[in-house]
């Protein structure tokens, strides 16, 4: 079971990982934070869309307020935060503390309110992702540090990892995936709809923008989050948002392939410790064979 949810959670981070990808082959001057606002208005309609055939409009209704409120507007802060970061500090070093900070976060968050204490095994996968993403990041960054900025990113990563948890909470709860992701995005939308308005939608009309807008909506949201909540249903927030480390890994990768990006050593040695730290935690449980009383 924990060997499929580990795979959900992977593939859900390969889908968050072609947005950078996506993003580039789109239309020239958006806004990014409008961008990530009109992803989330088309993969929260989305998610709302099959909540309600598969579950019905009175599972939404029996989702708990507090950590659905605290669900969606994490979901909202991190768009915000994480744009702003990245404008503010740069991608790579915005990148770094926003995904860097995340499992830390997620797994500090999850001891003081669950009193889960990590294990080895995510302490030693997290300690390994984090180096690579920070090699991964800063490979051929020449940009100077904002401590605004940093900032930012850091409330980017608590927002991701406060986001886990209360969806982690909500599913604890006996609500299914597709309820829990269509509340916090639903939600969430509802939410960005004023950023929208301030950037200008007009982009989403025009053919490339309506092909962006639905690739994002779809495939690194709406699908994405579905895989990634069956996982987390399964898997402690700690070692789920360690396992979302392979989305800078799939995004590099496809800077290389598709935007013909070079990869240079220090950050070819990121992506080897990134995968390292995956294995580590995709590796079975080794458990000691039950003893039988003689």
């Amino acid at each position: 079971m924990s060997g499929t949810a580990r795979l959900q959670v992977l593939l859900a981070s390969l889908c968050f990982g072609t947005t950078g990808t996506a993003q580039a082959l789109g239309p020239d001057g958006l806004a990014p934070a409008g961008v990530g606002a009109g992803r989330i208005l088309v993969g929260g309609s989305l998610l709302v869309l099959v909540a309600l055939l598969t579950s019905g409009a009175r599972s939404l209704r029996r989702l708990a307020r507090r950590p659905l409120i605290l669900a969606a507007g994490a979901v909202a802060t991190y768009q915000l935060s994480f744009f702003a970061a990245v404008h503010d500090t740069g991608v790579a070093v915005g990148t770094i503390v926003a995904l860097g900070s995340a499992p830390a976060l997620a797994g500090a968050l999850e001891w003081a309110v669950d009193r889960r204490s990590p294990t080895r095994a995510w302490a030693t996968a997290t300690a390994l992702a984090c180096a690579g993403v920070a090699l991964l990041a800063l490979a051929g960054a020449d940009a100077d540090i904002s401590l605004p900025g940093v900032g930012l990113a850091l409330c980017a990563g608590a927002s991701y990892a406060g986001y886990t948890l209360a969806a982690k909470r909500m599913l604890g709860g006996g609500h299914s995936p597709e309820t829990v992701m269509a509340g916090a995005f639903g939600l969430g939308a509802v939410l960005l709809l004023p950023v929208l308005a301030i950037t200008g939608a007009g982009w989403i009309a025009e053919p490339g923008g309506a092909a962006l807008i639905v690739f994002l909506g779809v495939i690194p949201t709406a699908l994405a989050y579905l895989l990634f909540a069956r996982g987390l249903k399964r898997l402690s927030a700690a070692e789920t948002a360690t396992l979302t480390l392979a989305e800078p890994l799939t995004a590099a990768l496809l800077g290389v392939i598709v935007l013909s990006e070079r990869l240079s050593a220090p950050a070819a040695l990121g992506a080897v410790l990134i995968l390292g730290g995956l294995l580590v935690l995709a590796a079975p449980d080794v458990r000691r064979p039950a003893t039988v009383p003689a």
